[in-house]
């Protein structure tokens, strides 16, 4: 296994790594909206979701991937009545792939957060 780490995305909060590879995939730790510096993003599920997903590309990018090859994500939200906003947002990242997902609600997130977001995806070899 080799562990991802990159300074364009929030450092772990806890005893984990932002993502792992293991042969040819890559498992990401679930990314919240929490900037490079450690700030948290401001704002409603559209700011944190674009925060989100700025966090997962760099991750990715530092795997060797991209969103385009990513096979599976989880989504946790906190509150499914953003879930419409959120899904156009996500769909603006994915464009025409479409990854398997998982969409649960969640009573609490990390810091309190709206959103929570892991990926799975293949990387170059």
């Amino acid at each position: 296994m080799k562990y991802v780490a990159t300074d364009k995305a929030a450092a772990a909060i806890g005893p984990y790594s932002q993502g792992v590879i293991s042969g040819d995939m890559f498992y990401s730790s679930g990314q919240i909206p929490l900037k490079a510096d450690g700030e948290l993003a401001q704002g409603g599920i559209a700011e944190q979701t674009h925060q989100v997903f700025a966090n997962l590309q760099a991750v990715l990018e530092e795997a060797g991937s991209s969103l385009q090859h990513v096979i599976k994500t989880t989504v946790f939200i906190k509150d499914m009545n953003d879930f419409a906003e959120l899904n156009s947002i996500y769909a603006s990242y994915f464009g025409d792939h479409k990854p398997a997902r998982s969409t649960v609600e969640v009573a609490r997130l990390p810091k309190g957060v709206k959103v929570e977001i892991e990926v799975i995806a293949k990387v170059a070899q």
